[in-house]
């Protein structure tokens, strides 16, 4: 997920129990690769897992390229996206866009196997649109072209994201190749994992946006599909911990600057998962610094769990008080400062 797996929030997922995270798509263009953005998704040092690297592109040299160079950076496994529905991508032909055309897709498919030693896997759709769900032949493609294993997405590029997953052609899928295949889309339940497991016969259960502030989603799936026990929701301390340790290590990655900006995306989504947070919620996503956003973030967090809802609100409350009082006096100032500067002229 483009914007959103980085790395800090791979290392959690891993931690939390998701046995593979995949980075977020890189362009197969390595000439672009110089761009803030780009470098951000290649970092691959503190891996807490597999460094799994995902590439999208619609020509077999620059694909062959890329996975060379991805190689050598130190990735265990080259993932290519054929399923990234957005314009931007598909306009290139690259992402789902490259399912309209099976003859490209094998070519790209066995250029990247050829040109490196590790595994290679794919991501695609179910198909194009309705009319049109090829994904048991691109499979087929896939699997004669020495790709390992195989991630599908239950909806077509017409669908986006809209209307519920279709799991039958997944099935068709499993049912078509021999190499492992894993089944995407909707999944944000342990118990709806289980679910679609046994709908599509898949080998293993791709979780993408149901993981958004829901980290621990991979923990509750792993023990329900192990032992059928639902585990109790991590306390509230648990999920501080969780949360400051995701702020410091986006800060650490992206500096104070951008870290502030991608955090406040996070923690709107963990916020869902709190009750009463909405507060805290507009408040902290207004915050330009690093260091009060933590702040304010470890002050409710740790006055919601000594003393409740009401007591933290209340801080939060007296917090944005001062916050106003703090830029009402910042303002004064330069207010003082621009008279004085007109007089002067004067």
């Amino acid at each position: 997920m483009a914007g959103l797996t980085d790395q800090p929030f791979r290392n959690i997922c891993r931690d939390l129990g998701a046995a593979m995270a995949t980075s977020e798509m890189t362009t197969a263009d390595t000439q672009q690769w110089q761009t803030s953005k780009s470098r951000h998704r290649l970092v691959l040092n503190d891996e807490n897992g597999l460094k799994v690297v995902q590439i999208a592109g619609s020509d077999p040299d620059q694909i062959a390229e890329a996975a060379k160079a991805i190689e050598q950076l130190g990735a265990n496994i080259i993932d290519i996206n054929m399923g990234c529905p957005a314009k931007k991508v598909c306009k290139k032909l690259a992402g789902s866009a490259l399912m309209q055309d099976e003859v490209l897709v094998g070519r790209i498919l066995e250029a990247a196997v050829a040109a490196v030693d590790i595994p290679v896997t794919l991501k695609i759709r179910t198909g194009w649109n309705p009319e049109n769900r090829n994904g048991p032949a691109i499979a087929k493609l896939a699997e004669s072209s020495g790709i390992s294993s195989l991630a599908v997405h239950g909806r077509t590029r017409a669908c986006m994201y809209k209307g519920d997953a279709e799991y039958e052609t997944i099935r068709q899928i499993k049912n078509a190749v021999s190499i492992p295949v894993f089944a995407n889309g909707d999944v944000t339940t342990p118990q709806q994992a289980v679910d679609v497991l046994q709908q599509t016969g898949a080998d293993g259960i791709l979780i993408g946006r149901g993981s958004l502030g829901n980290p621990w989603i991979f923990k509750a799936t792993n023990l329900w599909l192990e032992k059928k026990v639902l585990p109790e929701p991590p306390s509230l301390s648990e999920q501080r911990d969780i949360i400051l340790r995701h702020l410091d290590a986006l800060y650490g990655l992206y500096g104070s600057k951008t870290g502030v900006r991608v955090a406040r995306k996070h923690l709107t989504w963990y916020c869902q998962h709190i009750e009463g947070a909405g507060e805290f919620r507009d408040l902290v996503v207004r915050i330009e610094s690093a260091r009060q956003q933590r702040q304010i973030t470890e002050l409710f967090l740790n006055r919601y769990q000594a003393e409740g809802l009401a007591a933290a609100q209340a801080s939060l409350r007296s917090e944005i008080e001062l916050r106003k009082l703090a830029c009402g006096k910042q303002q004064e100032k330069i207010s003082q400062k621009e008279k004085a500067r007109c007089q002067e002229s004067e």
